[in-house]
C-alpha cells in the first residue's frame, strides 16, 4: 500500500491541499492516519479524490457530492459499485464550451450591462475565465443558448426580459428534472430501503442496464413530451391571439 503526505497526495490527485482539507471538512475524503505528528493517506485517500475531482469536472457541486458518497456504507467505491464514472457522473448535458474575449462576449449580446452578466453567470450560462473582477475574457457554457439570445436581442428584445423568461423556464425545468430523477431513484432502491447500494456483481451490473436505460429514456421522454406541449401552447395561444384581434377589429380579414 503506498503512503502519502499530504502535498504528494494533493500532487498525484492533481488538486491542491487546500482542497484535500477542505474536502475533509467537508466529510468527502477520511480522516488520515496518524504517525505521531505526520498525517499519512493512502490509495483509497487517492482513488476517492480522483472520483471527487471528476464529478467536479462533470459540474457536480460539493454539496451534490457529499450527499452522494454518504450512500458508500462498505468498503468498495461507489465509483466501482455502480459504476459511477460511466453512468452516475455522465452529464446530461453535452454542450461544449467556447472561450471568448469580454469584448466579443459584448458583441454577441449586444450589452455590456454588468447586471445581465452576473445573471447569465448566475443561471450557468457563461463564467469568468479568472477571478479578476473585471475579466478579460468569459467561457460560454451554453454556446447555442448564448447566441440565440444574442440574435433575439438583435432583433428588439431586451436581454433582461429574455432572462426573466429562462429563469421562469429554469424553475420548470428543475421540477421536471426532479420528477424523472426521483422516479430513477425510487426504482434503484424497489424492494430495498433508500440509500442502499448493490452487494453482488450481479447487482451491481443490474443496477448498471437500469440507470443506463433510465437514463436514455428519460433523455427521450422529456424532449419529446416538450415538443408536444409546445405544439400545444402554441396551438392555444394562437386561437387566443386571433380571437383577440378579431375582436378589437384590427384586421379586417379577421371579422365575421
Amino acid at each position: 500500500m503506498t503512503e502519502y503526505r499530504i502535498d504528494d497526495l494533493a500532487r498525484a490527485a492533481g488538486t491542491t491541499t487546500r482542497n484535500v482539507r477542505g474536502y475533509q471538512d467537508r466529510g468527502l475524503l477520511p480522516r488520515p492516519l496518524r504517525r505521531g505528528r505526520i498525517a499519512i493517506y493512502t490509495d483509497a485517500h487517492l482513488k476517492r479524490l480522483k472520483v471527487i475531482n471528476d464529478l467536479l469536472k462533470r459540474g457536480f457541486t460539493i454539496r451534490h457530492i457529499g450527499e452522494f458518497l454518504t450512500g458508500v456504507q462498505r468498503g468498495d467505491d461507489l465509483a466501482d459499485v455502480l459504476g459511477l464514472r460511466e453512468v452516475v457522473s455522465e452529464r446530461w448535458s453535452t454542450t461544449q464550451s467556447a472561450t471568448v474575449s469580454a469584448d466579443e462576449l459584448a458583441e454577441m449580446l449586444h450589452t455590456t450591462d454588468p447586471d445581465n452578466i452576473a445573471r447569465l453567470t448566475e443561471f450557468g450560462l457563461i463564467r469568468p475565465d479568472s477571478d479578476d473582477p473585471d475579466p478579460k475574457g468569459y467561457v460560454i457554457l451554453d454556446p447555442e443558448t448564448v447566441v440565440g439570445y444574442g440574435r433575439l436581442v438583435a432583433l428588439g428584445l431586451t436581454l433582461s426580459h429574455i432572462l426573466d423568461v429562462h429563469a421562469e423556464l429554469d424553475r420548470a425545468m428543475d421540477a421536471a428534472a426532479n420528477t424523472l430523477i426521483s422516479a430513477g431513484r425510487r426504482q434503484v432502491t424497489l424492494g430495498h430501503a433508500d440509500g442502499w447500494i448493490p452487494q453482488t456483481a450481479e447487482e451491481s451490473e443490474k443496477t448498471t442496464r437500469l440507470l443506463t436505460e433510465l437514463r436514455r429514456s428519460g433523455q427521450v421522454s422529456a424532449h419529446n413530451a416538450l415538443d408536444r406541449a409546445l405544439d400545444r401552447d402554441m396551438a392555444r395561444q394562437l386561437a387566443d391571439y386571433l380571437d383577440a384581434a378579431r375582436e378589437s377589429g384590427q384586421d379586417p380579414e379577421l371579422a365575421d
